[in-house]
């Protein structure tokens, strides 16, 4: 099983752990502790996700459940009414993110924030996140990685100007977090709220144009 970089520390640390524990003779606590290093690993799993699907298919960034879809304004990036497609990561959730459609980057900003469980409404625009725009040949999509309630580091891999495949990997959010995708109008969505997701598989929305 391939694993995200990111993890690396974390396995090899829960790795060392379990093998002391061993030694030591301590078996309560090293069968207590075995669940947890197995699912540090399978947290950071990340499964080869990187086929093109097709240009005229937006696929989801995220692992997860579709928390909400709402229409809003997005002033940042799009610079008007979208769709936004909040999609919620828990511990049990692939968290590598990849990119819904080809396109350069033309924004990437951090905001500090707040870590509130996100899954509510207000983590959208309190918490902690990163935001990239991604210029398409249909148009303008915005994709905001957020922090959530145990979330405390955010990866995002590419600068402004880079030029990303569908289904690449975008990054990374460590420990229970939320990936929020704000659609143009040009598009047609496919999704609803309820609906589970996998990063550069399921298809959130197609393009109108």
């Amino acid at each position: 099983m391939r694993v995200a970089r990111e993890g690396y520390p974390f396995i090899a640390a829960a790795a060392i752990l379990l093998v002391a524990f061993g030694l030591a003779g301590w078996w309560i606590v090293f069968w207590l502790w075995l669940p947890i290093a197995l699912w540090v690993v399978a947290f950071f799993r990340d499964p080869g996700r990187d086929k093109v699907r097709g240009a005229d298919l937006i696929l989801a960034p995220a692992d997860g459940v579709v928390v909400s879809v709402i229409a809003i304004d997005e002033p940042k990036f799009l610079a008007g009414p979208a769709t936004r497609v909040a999609i919620f990561m828990n511990v049990f959730n692939v968290h590598v993110n990849r990119y819904p459609a080809a396109g350069t980057i033309g924004l990437r900003a951090y905001r500090p924030g707040r870590f509130l469980n996100a899954g509510v409404e207000k983590a959208s625009t309190e918490n902690e996140q990163a935001s990239i725009g991604l210029v398409t040949s249909r148009g303008k999509l915005l994709i905001r990685q957020i922090a959530g309630l145990v979330a405390r580091r955010i990866v995002t891999d590419h600068q402004e100007g880079y030029l990303a495949r569908q289904g690449e990997r975008l990054g990374l959010i460590r420990f229970g977090s939320r990936v929020d995708l704000f659609l143009p109008p040009n598009t047609k969505l496919e999704v609803k709220q309820g609906d589970r997701t996998r990063a550069g598989e399921t298809v959130v929305a197609r393009w109108t144009n």
